[in-house]
């Protein structure tokens, strides 16, 4: 996974880090896409674009029709 250096920047009292355009372009993002924020482990940060609930539910629908379809040859697969 590719990783880019970034530094923090002084906004009104708080800070920013500046998310360039060819990584919103990657991400398909722009200023009004809501953005979760994480930190799993305490150390690291990890900031993802968060998808509208008809996207989750159009991709939930296609998950179950391929699991029905192929669901034993991915559970073999995985067991391989």
């Amino acid at each position: 996974m590719p990783s880019l250096t970034k530094h923090l920047t002084k906004h009104g009292n708080s800070y920013a880090i500046i998310i360039d355009r060819a990584i919103m372009d990657l991400l398909k993002i722009d200023p009004t896409t809501p953005l979760e924020i994480s930190t799993p482990d305490g150390e690291s940060l990890i900031i993802t674009p968060q998808r509208s609930s008809a996207r989750k539910k159009l991709f939930k629908k296609n998950l179950a029709k391929i699991h029905s379809k192929h669901g034993k040859a991915l559970k073999r697969l995985a067991e391989d």
